[in-house]
């Protein structure tokens, strides 16, 4: 790292919001701020926008995007009869700027802030595809009920060696041993010392943006970690996450590595998975949905833990959104293969970890780490909402292992796009028009997909059939 990158990072540390525009332009000329990234997260949570200069964006923080770009997949293509049917004119976006989201680039070669926009239609209406959106919606809906839900995320991620050749299997990186890693190294402080420097930067980076990490720890997989983040208003977990993304991903780009949340990069080693714990607050007494008085659970409680089993199956999609993410659940492979619950269970796709009352929570283990975090956290508050508000009950909980039960999840993204669009209480959370857009992103990358013969086809096909 140049001494240029470290006096900046100390320079704009510990710096996230501002109040009002003024505020804004305060932070920026006392960083010295020469330009400034604007974006929103896409389906895939991909950051798309403009980079402009300090003082363009402060005379006029406003901008406009093709409103195409919550139609784009991830390798770049539409759903092109579903683009033309919708946005026949191409037409823009008004994007705004949420100063709350302000921060520095603390990995910028020259002074550099970003923030995140929201998108809106031209009338002032939020724009229903954006996934920002799409979680504020699900949001709001507990709080015209006087609830305010409470996230932690949970992320797991893979370290490798550069890969340009996409032939080739992904590979753990060199560590300051001189050594690979070949795995099942679950929280060794050696195997994360390993990293020292990199994850020096990553709290470096992290700090100057204002973002909280919990707890940083080595997962069972060969240079697979997790960083674990504190619980707080989902918005704002979601926003953290979207950033520690970029930010575990560049850090790792300056140590000559990648990091990888593909949710099964390497064959034969354990899956990432981006576990979301919930629980929800009455905002007028400050007491915890999910217990009684007396400190027992709560009707609610049980109610959200049966809204999790009844919906999550429908919400798939949003949780594990590509076809790598049915790679890692599968049977006796440290993830779950069904909705079923337990208490302090990790091999059920719901657990209830041992807490008090007061941090009484649900934790869903289904998602993976590629998930858009808004999407994943929307889908996750949304499924628990339609619980509570139907007073459903939950099955009996799981006391041994939940890996030998049957699957109850979809096994690949196709069936759980169509599993998503039959779900009428689910698509009226979410809106119509958000399921119809995602749903036709989903299945344009499934063809994309199948342009693509894989090792395995030559392998066993070739000469055989």
């Amino acid at each position: 790292m140049t001494r240029k990158k470290t006096a900046q990072k100390k320079s704009l540390r510990s710096r996230r919001g501002a109040v009002d525009i003024d505020d804004a332009r305060d932070f920026m000329a006392r960083a010295g701020i020469e330009e400034i990234e604007c974006f929103v997260a896409n389906q895939a949570g991909v950051a798309r926008g403009k980079v402009m200069p300090s003082e363009k964006f402060l005379g006029n923080p406003v901008m406009s995007l093709p409103g195409a770009i919550f139609y784009q997949t991830i390798a770049g293509d539409y759903p092109e009869e579903v683009l033309q049917r919708e946005m026949p004119a191409d037409g823009d976006l008004v994007l705004r700027p949420d100063l709350s989201t302000l921060t520095a680039v603390p990995w910028a070669s020259d002074p550099t802030a970003q923030v995140i926009l929201d998108a809106f239609h031209r009338d002032g209406r939020a724009q229903e595809n954006a996934p920002r959106q799409v979680l504020r919606r699900v949001v709001e809906l507990f709080r015209r009920n006087g609830w305010e839900p409470v996230v932690a995320p949970e992320i797991e991620f893979y370290l490798v060696k550069r890969n340009t050749d996409p032939d080739y299997p992904l590979e753990p990186p060199i560590g300051r041993s001189g050594r690979a890693e070949i795995g099942r190294q679950a929280y060794s402080i050696a195997a994360v010392n390993e990293f020292d420097d990199l994850f020096e930067d990553i709290y470096d980076y992290s700090e100057a943006q204002g973002l909280a990490i919990d707890a940083l720890i080595h997962e069972e997989g060969a240079g697979q970690m997790e960083i674990n983040l504190r619980h707080g208003d989902p918005i704002d977990l979601a926003d953290q996450v979207f950033l520690f993304k970029r930010t575990i991903r560049e850090a790792a780009l300056q140590h000559d590595m990648y990091a990888t949340f593909m949710a099964k990069p390497i064959a034969r080693q354990p899956g990432s998975a981006m576990h979301i714990h919930t629980s929800v607050v009455d905002t007028k007494t400050g007491r915890n949905l999910f217990s009684n008085e007396d400190d027992s659970p709560s009707p609610a409680f049980f109610s959200f833990i049966a809204g999790l089993q009844t919906y999550l199956p429908a919400a798939m999609s949003m949780l594990a959104p590509y076809v790598n993410s049915y790679r890692r659940l599968t049977r006796n492979s440290t993830a779950p293969i069904n909705v079923r619950w337990g208490y302090d269970n990790r091999t059920t796709g719901l657990r209830v970890p041992p807490s008090d009352a007061a941090a009484r929570r649900v934790e869903n283990r289904v998602p993976s780490s590629d998930a858009n975090p808004y999407l994943a956290i929307a889908a996750t508050l949304a499924c628990g909402y339609l619980g509570i508000e139907a007073g459903l009950q939950p099955g009996e909980p799981v006391t041994g292992s939940a890996y030998n039960l049957d699957f109850d999840l979809p096994r690949g993204i196709l069936e759980a796009v169509i599993e998503l669009g039959e779900c009428e209480p689910l698509i009226d959370v979410l809106g119509q028009s958000f399921v119809n857009t995602y749903s036709a992103v989903k299945r344009t990358e499934y063809e994309t997909f199948m342009q693509v013969i894989s090792p395995w086809e030559r392998e066993y096909l070739l000469l055989n059939v």
